[in-house]
């Protein structure tokens, strides 16, 4: 399923797998979170961290009235705040969306699966 965004001249559909890449390289971008996880991880037979084309893994979409709901899967890095890291992956989601797609974010909820260590 797309986003539809009506305009003056015509509609524009967004894909799911777009908003999706959009969604995860910004949450990945964010100080503290290691990757993204699966939504469903015994479904989809995932244990991993997901890679850049797997990010509509991680990723829900739903369009409302007047904008879209996300839900994104991340994964945090062992001693960092999860409260500031899930606000911080909020804020440039929403941001990233509004710029790039011209797309409004009405909610962004971050699910936190897992706590990693990072290897030095």
């Amino acid at each position: 399923m797309a986003v539809k965004i009506k305009t003056q001249y015509g509609t524009i559909d967004i894909a799911n797998d777009v908003i999706s890449t959009v969604v995860g390289g910004a949450a990945t971008d964010n100080y503290g979170v290691v990757g993204m996880a699966s939504r469903n991880q015994i479904r989809d037979n995932v244990n991993d961290i997901l890679r850049r084309e797997n990010y509509s893994k991680g990723v829900v979409v739903r369009q409302q009235d007047n904008g879209i709901a996300v839900e994104v899967n991340i994964i945090v890095g062992y001693g960092t705040k999860i409260s500031a890291v899930s606000k911080s992956v909020q804020e440039k989601v929403k941001y990233n969306l509004e710029s790039m797609l011209g797309v409004t974010a009405n909610s962004v909820n971050v699910l936190v699966q897992g706590v990693r260590v990072l290897a030095e």
